[in-house]
């Protein structure tokens, strides 16, 4: 097709491709949890803030992501037993977040899935050439913020 030529040079396209496949890498990984990849990431980011309870908008400010994601995902992990909502004791219009003892057994799943497939990354790209590859991709995302 014409468009191919567009689309090898495209790195808006690329950038898409490469999300399309490690969604589903992740969701691979995940499938023994039932996990999709925003829920792993919520997940990992619990626990690492553990002992202290999170809000939905930190995680939301966090991922780039909308609240609706956030709490799309969050009633998800809260169904599967994983997550627990606490009203904010500092203000009652909002919640905090917390994992269950299941969820902190997930989430240290989930944290070694990542963790395993970062090695790989490193092991077939090279450490170095990784840090560069992110690095424009940072660049390329900041390009058209105003």
């Amino acid at each position: 097709m014409r468009i191919e030529a567009f689309l090898r040079e495209s790195p808006m396209f690329t950038v898409k491709r490469a999300a399309r496949h490690f969604d589903a890498v992740a969701a691979q990984a995940f499938a023994a949890d039932g996990l999709g990849f925003m829920e792993g990431l919520m997940l990992a980011a619990i626990f690492f803030e553990a002992p202290k309870p999170i809000k939905p908008s930190q995680l939301a400010e966090t991922f780039a992501t909308t609240r609706g994601n956030v709490s799309h995902a969050i009633s998800s992990l809260e169904a599967k037993g994983l997550v627990q909502r606490k009203i904010d004791p500092a203000d009652a219009r909002g919640y905090l977040l917390a994992l269950k003892p299941s969820g902190k057994r997930c989430a240290l799943r989930v944290i070694a899935a990542f963790d395993r497939m970062q090695q790989k990354f490193e092991k077939e790209i090279g450490r170095d050439a990784l840090t560069k590859t992110l690095n424009v991709i940072r660049a390329l995302e900041s390009c058209n913020r105003t």
